[in-house]
């Protein structure tokens, strides 16, 4: 299939201009391979037995040749990270090398590539790299700030955007069959459980749990339920749970994996509040395997159904996986305007914010999500509240809806359709 252009790809061709050595993260199939191949001259497949021999024989031979050097999943010869740093030491110049790794390094301060490689994530696609829509309102002029004018038609619906969510963002799986894609989906998470978690050095003595975990964090999507609370929806009628040791283990090693990306809880350099929880809302790297996990499909989830386990939260299920979807595309979008993604809840729950989209300055961008066509003065309420907090320093304030129509409330509250929502 041809090459989809990334909205990293922008950020690749700038970089590669004035840094020797990038290295693009996230989960397998997702298509950093691709994206890399694109701009490299010389690649070297470290997943390739024969490769990998003569990297871990001759490091120095596999990083020379013509620039750039591509490095495709070097996780599976570690030592090609410190190969590449020494050679960027000797040679410092722009453009040298681009890596690409599927797991994180166990221990990140042993691959430290400090001044040398810099990291840049790739996520699942984002609504914009689907094609869906053309955007209209860029978040990169939201963060600019001035009150942007909003305007903008889509034509997606409800259906369109859970279609959306069970189609998943990996590039070579959302273009086929349903039943095709949904077998792939499964194929896919069944290799965590069998071959990821002992490619990366830890080994599953239960394989049914650790599957139940995950569909039981799926089920948390876009909460910040505690950790005990997924155990306990994991092993509803099990006296005999995992430990805590082993659930943060199966974390960890999905966090490697690039599966789990929570969002941390925000926490402003100036006291706008007194008083701010800090637990982290869960995601998937993509709401698809968070769909295939609970075991739902379109139907299922225009109908309210809960899927194969159940979390307490606010709202449908739909609507937190939607919250996931949007979550998901606005971070790709911050990225690239190298801004951060956040969410804010005060203690006790009172105020929350889904999305806080935040400046090197500490400036930032509101949003929040609404599984919804209109939206109504509740919806729009700790966006206000946010507003009379931090003045001028809240950039700009939305609600990203399911609706036709980008627009501004009487009251300044911007409102944007997700798939008009761009980098």
């Amino acid at each position: 299939m041809p090459y989809i252009r990334r909205v990293i790809d922008d950020e690749l061709d700038e970089l590669l201009t004035g840094l020797p050595a990038i290295t693009i993260e996230g989960p397998k199939a997702i298509g950093k391979t691709e994206t890399a191949i694109q701009r490299a001259v010389t690649v070297r497949r470290l997943d390739d037995p024969a490769q990998a021999s003569v990297a871990r024989a001759e490091p120095a031979r596999v990083v020379s040749g013509d620039p750039p050097v591509l490095l495709d999943e070097w996780q599976r010869v570690p030592e090609m990270w410190d190969a590449v740093r020494r050679s960027v030491d000797e040679n410092p110049e722009p453009g040298r090398f681009l890596l690409t790794g599927s797991a994180a390094p166990e221990s990140p301060e042993t691959h430290s590539g400090a001044g040398r490689i810099v990291r840049l994530r790739l996520r699942p696609m984002s609504l914009v790299e689907r094609g869906l829509a053309r955007p209209s309102v860029r978040l990169r002029d939201l963060l600019g700030g001035g009150a942007v004018p909003l305007e903008g038609e889509a034509s997606l619906g409800l259906g369109e955007y859970t279609e959306e969510i069970v189609a998943s963002g990996f590039p070579a799986i959302r273009p086929l069959p349903d039943r095709a894609r949904r077998a792939q989906l499964d194929s896919y998470l069944a290799r965590v459980v069998d071959r990821d978690f002992d490619e990366v050095g830890q080994s599953v003595r239960r394989p049914d749990t650790l599957r139940r975990w995950m569909t039981a964090y799926a089920a948390a999507a876009s909460t910040t339920a505690t950790l005990e609370s997924i155990r306990d929806a994991a092993t509803p009628d099990e006296a005999d749970k995992p430990a805590r040791s082993t659930v943060i283990g199966y974390r960890e090693v999905l966090q490697r994996l690039w599966l789990l990306d929570p969002v941390s809880a925000w926490v402003p350099t100036r006291n706008y509040f007194s008083r701010l929880a800090r637990p982290e809302k869960h995601q998937l790297a993509d709401p698809a395997l968070a769909a295939r996990l609970l075991g739902v499909g379109v139907d299922t989830l225009i109908e309210g159904g809960e899927g194969a386990a159940s979390i307490p939260r606010d709202g449908s299920l739909l609507g937190h996986l939607f919250e996931s979807l949007v979550t998901l595309s606005v971070r790709v979008y911050a990225q690239a305007a190298e801004a951060s993604v956040r969410h804010l809840r005060t203690k006790g729950g009172r105020h929350e914010v889904d999305l806080i989209v935040e400046r090197a300055d500490g400036r930032v961008v509101a949003i929040e999500v609404k599984l919804g066509a209109t939206v109504s003065d509740d919806d729009v309420k700790h966006l206000l509240w946010l507003r009379d907090r931090m003045g001028p320093d809240l950039l700009d304030a939305l609600v990203v809806t399911t609706g036709p129509v980008a627009y501004r409330r009487a009251d300044g509250i911007g409102v944007v359709p997700a798939a008009l929502l761009g980098p």
